[in-house]
């Protein structure tokens, strides 16, 4: 499957002239860093902030959702595996995924989160360093963390990209639309080192203006059709 079809969230619509130059891009937050994440730490409670947020990010929602139930996890203190573990499936689905605006998919996320959880204390000790030490090398890397439950490629990019910097072994290729976009836009990506920090900002910067041209689009096409049906309604 395709990053597109893959991930709702990234648009195939690669268009109109950037909002920011690529310095700017490259000095773009990165979303472990909106949430308070702190990858450059490398500790254990840092690195599951970041995972789980992955997971979250990862699914078939919008940005705004899977922030707002991090933040909601973060409220509750479900912030290592083991905590998870002990609140259980129930507590996860409500309060916690309620609380972000999680509805639609609130079971399959949760039961998703545990299992994860539970593969993480089973083979790795409920370490995430172990996994990344264990690894061979990246392609090792995204394969083991696709082995766990409801991860592919996408939520594998989105875990990995911002630890290029830190880890030694994550470095994923950019997503086909991030490549298509910094293609369309005149930008370079070969010309960056892919392990450093700059680049993990710049490619942050370019995944924002994908979701921002989603939402654009997507707006349009809703105002199409409620065009398209107040003028079927209208008075001959």
């Amino acid at each position: 499957m395709s990053a597109r079809a893959a991930h709702p969230q990234i648009s195939s619509s690669i268009s109109g002239r950037p909002p920011l130059s690529e310095p700017d891009l490259a000095r773009s937050a990165l979303y472990s860093e909106e949430l308070g994440i702190r990858l450059r730490d490398g500790s254990e409670r840092e690195l599951f902030k970041w995972f789980l947020a992955s997971l979250l990010f990862g699914g078939r929602i919008s940005e705004t959702i899977a922030r707002n139930t991090y933040r909601a996890f973060v409220r509750h203190r479900l912030l290592t595996a083991r905590a998870i573990l002990r609140a259980g499936h129930d507590t996860l689905v409500y309060p916690v995924m309620h609380e972000g605006g999680y509805v639609r998919y609130d079971e399959s996320k949760s039961t998703q989160i545990a299992r994860d959880c539970q593969m993480l204390a089973a083979e790795y000790q409920g370490r995430l360093t172990r996994l990344h030490a264990t690894a061979s090398g990246p392609a090792d890397l995204e394969e083991r963390l696709q082995r766990f439950y409801g991860v592919g490629a996408i939520t594998a990019n989105i875990f990995l990209r911002e630890l290029r910097p830190f880890w030694s072994k994550a470095d994923p290729e950019p997503l086909a639309p991030v490549r298509d976009l910094a293609r369309a836009w005149g930008i370079d990506l070969a010309r960056h080192d892919r392990k450093s920090l700059a680049f993990a900002r710049l490619e942050a910067g370019l995944v924002r203006a994908l979701h921002r041209q989603d939402y654009v689009r997507k707006r349009a096409v809703a105002h199409a059709s409620r065009t398209r049906v107040t003028a079927r309604g209208a008075p001959a």
